[in-house]
């Protein structure tokens, strides 16, 4: 980088310190949606609501085979990337990395993604209010990556 800008004649550390100022602002503009989000998915954890929502999807996916483990897996991916991985490493690990089990948790990590924390970090930075239609077709597509899952594993 540093012969690159010598030889485009601009100042390395100028264009530097003007790049962390910018990611800092970055940074305090979508932190408070950051806090909100990290914070609904530990409160989703701590209350038990997980497990009741996991109990109440139980019976529909039976109709599509789609082990019951998996669904706390399911229910948090949309909103924590970290707490995907927390929960995918288990599930790793109780039931063995060749079970139908993780692979399927693999799966469904690898072909879904952290929809609610993109929404509300990436809508927040550019002020983009209507967010109808992505979240429908996020969720549709984080359903689907649910489904191919299972029929893949």
């Amino acid at each position: 980088m540093l012969i690159y800008s010598f030889i485009k004649g601009t100042q390395a550390y100028d264009a530097f310190i003007e790049g962390g100022e910018k990611g800092l602002k970055t940074v305090f503009a979508i932190f408070p949606a950051l806090v909100a989000i990290l914070s609904l998915s530990a409160m989703l954890n701590a209350s038990g609501a997980v497990e009741y929502i996991s109990g109440l999807l139980a019976p529909v996916c039976k109709l599509f085979h789609i082990p019951e483990e998996i669904l706390p897996l399911a229910i948090i991916r949309p909103m924590s990337g970290g707490g995907s991985i927390g929960l995918l490493s288990q599930l790793v690990r109780d039931y063995g990395a060749e079970s139908r089990i993780a692979r399927m948790a693999c799966i469904l990590c690898a072909s879904t993604e952290t929809t609610f924390y993109t929404i509300m970090v990436y809508f927040k930075k550019t002020k983009v209010k209507y967010t109808k239609r992505v979240l429908t077709a996020a969720i549709f597509g984080d359903l689907v990556g649910i489904l191919c899952a299972s029929i893949l594993s």
